[in-house]
């Protein structure tokens, strides 16, 4: 896409504007400008080099919620100013998650005390109107609009679906933020409706979006709260302002790490092997490196404990998975000799199956060896447990559940 010829104008907002794609249909290009706005519009100011800062940001945090297999409308950046998208029918509610009660929250809520953590996080949903401040909605609000794109009304099975992803979008970027030290206060997302029918996080996504403070600090504040409440506007504080977003563009480059731990499958013969295989499949799914070895602990003790050694002495996080069918004595020895967690996944057979197991169950005393039963399960239980650590890992586990719920949502939809 790197020539692209570009259409006509399908909108234009107050810092962008969205143009179809001639060799694209369904697609557009989305343009920053270098305008920056507060208060519906009635404060404005042009910032050189804030469309650079806004397209940097947003595709990068696109970048990170479509690897974690959110679904976005973002295909891919175009040059410093605007990136390509799926063509969207706007759905003109804008959705608010609040970790911390602070700004208009609190006027429109006398008696909360700022600084109340919600927790859950507060969802509110507001209908974009410039003219009348964009009220708040209530969910009953919603469904009575009757709002229709395309094929696609949007009722309460579609309301649910996009409080259901804001939150979980929400907690992806706050999660991988805290990871800066810093805390995600709040943010504001819109969805849109593509041309084939499906619902997907769009818009832009940059520091027009969000609260953000440095060691959960609002004193530190980097978002556009700092040129909402200048009394003045002059030079020097829209330069301030300009590094402000400089550096969340720099530090939202730091989120999307790369893999921090590891899975370790130890098979206790060659036979395991296809068990192993099912184990690996799911971490690669979740982009978690994951190796698999052949050793027996009862035939060769020495030398499966040379390996556990090998493991321990790269300082990188590691859950290990023993596969080990009949008498499991691999899970229990490799437990015992390593602080490394250990999951027993056992390849039970129909004819001795239910014996077997008991030696994967029944542990000797002093060893915190867990067994789960399917491949997969053991691999998300491993997930989980490098999750505590990896924001990546824990932002691809909470998706994975966000979109089975989706599934199910669509599933049922169609038995109507």
């Amino acid at each position: 896409m790197s020539d692209l010829k570009i259409g006509s104008k399908v909108i234009e907002g107050k810092t962008k504007i969205v143009y179809d794609l001639i060799d694209y249909p369904g697609q557009v290009l989305v343009e920053s400008k270098d305008r920056i706005t507060a208060g519906d519009g009635a404060r404005a100011h042009d910032m050189a080099g804030k469309a650079q800062i806004s397209n940097r940001t947003s595709a990068t945090v696109f970048k990170l919620l479509k690897d974690a297999g959110i679904k976005t409308h973002f295909i891919e950046i175009h040059g410093d100013h605007s990136f390509v998208a799926l063509k969207c029918h706007m759905i003109p509610l804008e959705w608010v998650t609040r970790r911390v009660a602070t700004g208009s929250f609190l006027k429109r809520n006398p008696g909360v005390e700022e600084g109340y953590r919600f927790s859950p996080p507060k969802l509110e949903t507001f209908y974009k109107d410039d003219a009348n401040h964009d009220p708040q909605w209530t969910f009953e609000q919603c469904v009575a609009a009757k709002m229709k794109f395309g094929e696609v009304t949007i009722g309460p099975e579609e309301l649910h679906m996009m409080e259901k992803m804001t939150i979980t979008i929400f907690e992806i970027l706050e999660k991988a933020w805290s990871s800066q030290n810093c805390s995600l206060i709040d943010m504001k997302i819109e969805f849109g409706v593509t041309t084939t029918g499906d619902i997907v996080l769009a818009d832009i996504i940059d520091s027009d979006s969000w609260r953000l403070w440095p060691s959960g600090d609002k004193r530190l504040m980097k978002d556009k709260q700092v040129y909402r409440n200048l009394e003045v506007v002059t030079s020097e504080a829209l330069d301030t302002v300009k590094r402000n977003f400089e550096w969340v563009a720099e530090k939202v480059e730091l989120l999307n790490t790369k893999p921090y731990g590891r899975v370790v499958v130890f098979m206790g013969s060659s036979s395991d092997s296809a068990h192993g295989e099912k184990i690996k499949k799911i971490c690669t799914a979740l982009s978690i490196p994951c190796e698999l070895r052949v050793t027996s602990a009862h035939k060769q003790t020495e030398r499966s404990l040379q390996i556990l050694a090998e493991y321990e002495g790269d300082g990188i996080p590691t859950v290990i998975i023993a596969i080990a069918g009949r008498s499991n004595g691999l899970g229990p020895v490799l437990s015992g000799n390593s602080a490394f967690p250990v999951i027993n996944c056992p390849p039970l057979t129909p004819d001795w199956g239910s014996q077997d197991v008991w030696s994967s169950l029944r542990m000797p005393s002093g060893l915190g060896c867990t067994t789960v039963m399917d491949p997969e399960g053991a691999a998300l239980a491993a997930a989980q447990i490098l999750a505590l650590k990896d924001h990546m890992v824990w932002a691809r586990l909470r998706a994975r559940q966000l979109n089975t719920w989706l599934s199910l949502v669509e599933a049922d939809s169609k038995q109507k």
